[in-house]
């Protein structure tokens, strides 16, 4: 993201304390500037933008906040609306002006096509400093404050509800000792499960920071007065992958011919 800004013309700064050695060599590739602190940046910065593992989106707010930041926070999180409006209190009641925003896709590359979702009434001019990018696309979805969040919270209930679901499936064939009959079965009846099922794999180093995006998703379907459950019994999967209650399988078992059943 920090790359995308500065192609676009932006000046863009980061904080150096507390953080690790290949954080600054991110940063420093990205050719952002260092302020050092959090108060130092918020000093300087005309936009904040936070882009964090969703269990600290609020922590980060308040540090802003507590800098007394006048300028447009920008929370791109995956965060339940209900949340987001927390967000919002945080930093507004410190005189910033909010943007709701989220991210659907990989890390912003040259052609990559990932999309930065806005909602509010700023977000028009957060959107401006993405124009024209080959990295990302901005997305402005009206002046509901939390339109943003919503939509990423639809978005990742199947996404990583989906992918947790998958991984459960195949710790239950394995146990029971059909994981090479269901492969086939797939194969022949479901052929695109067992690439979903590679991508789901391939995700596990996220678990620790998905357990806490489905956390958010259980939180958004419950304040609408949807149930919940699926999106809990997902954060669960990602926490026992993380803690290594729910080791992966063995990709080589895994067949796509059909011969298997």
């Amino acid at each position: 993201m920090g790359a995308a800004l500065i192609e676009r013309g932006s000046r863009v700064l980061w904080a150096s304390a507390a953080r690790s050695n290949e954080s600054a060599r991110r940063a420093e590739d990205a050719g952002m500037e260092d302020a050092g602190s959090v108060a130092g940046l918020c000093a300087q910065a005309d936009v904040v933008l936070s882009i964090c593992p969703p269990h600290a989106a609020l922590d980060v707010a308040r540090q802003v906040a507590a800098t007394a930041f006048a300028g447009l926070y920008v929370d791109a999180n995956a965060v339940a609306p209900a949340t987001a409006l927390e967000i919002r209190g945080v930093v507004e009641a410190a005189g910033a002006r909010f943007v709701d925003g989220d991210l659907i896709g990989g890390p912003m590359g040259p052609g990559t096509g990932t999309r930065m979702f806005l909602s509010g009434p700023d977000a028009p001019a957060i959107a401006s400093l993405l124009s024209g990018s080959d990295r990302g696309e901005a997305v402005v979805l009206g002046d509901n404050p939390t339109a943003a969040s919503a939509m990423k919270m639809s978005y990742a209930a199947w996404t990583k509800g989906t992918a947790a679901l998958l991984l459960v499936v195949e710790a239950a064939a394995r146990a029971n000792g059909v994981e090479d009959a269901l492969f086939g079965e797939w194969a022949r009846s479901q052929p695109d499960l067992p690439e979903r099922l590679a991508a789901a794999h391939h995700s596990l180093p996220k678990a620790w920071r998905w357990s806490g995006e489905m956390d958010e998703v259980a939180r958004s379907l419950r304040d609408l007065g949807l149930p919940d459950g699926f999106a809990a019994a997902a954060a669960e999967v990602w926490r026992a992958v993380t803690e290594g209650r729910l080791p992966p399988g063995d990709p080589s078992r895994r067949s796509t011919s059909g011969d298997r059943s």
